[in-house]
């Protein structure tokens, strides 16, 4: 059994700043830990715009706090994300978050990341796995 908070996370290897200035990740649960997925509590910084695409993960995510728009950059479609909207990158589609207000949100990734990963220049974390257990 695993028990962490996000208070244990806090000024570890797991307490990710993003190398865009926009966003900050803790890293609950990681690749290491060998369950199938990693979930992260993600803040995103109010007045930025991060643009994402998960061309290695599918990633769900849930808004507990603030606001944003969520821009689909294949369609065009907008949506406006409140706490309590969920949203599915089922598709691994291109995407866009305009943060209205600081944005806190729970995301899960499959696969799991190891907790190294940051957008490369197109937006997309790589696909990197965890050594096997010696």
């Amino acid at each position: 059994m695993i028990v962490r908070s996000f208070q244990d996370i806090e000024g570890t290897d797991r307490h990710v700043r993003a190398a865009s200035g926009t966003w900050e990740s803790k890293r609950v649960i990681l690749a290491k830990e060998r369950v199938g997925f990693s979930l992260h509590e993600t803040v995103l910084y109010a007045g930025t715009e991060t643009s994402m695409w998960y061309a290695n993960h599918v990633e769900a995510v849930v808004c507990v706090e603030g606001e944003a728009e969520l821009t689909d950059e294949e369609t065009g479609e907008r949506h406006t994300i409140t706490p309590g909207t969920v949203y599915l990158l089922d598709g691994h589609e291109r995407h866009t978050l305009r943060v209205v207000r600081e944005f806190r949100c729970l995301c899960v990734f499959n696969p799991p990341v190891t907790g190294r990963e940051d957008h490369d220049e197109n937006g997309v974390y790589p696909l990197l796995t965890e050594p096997d257990p010696v």
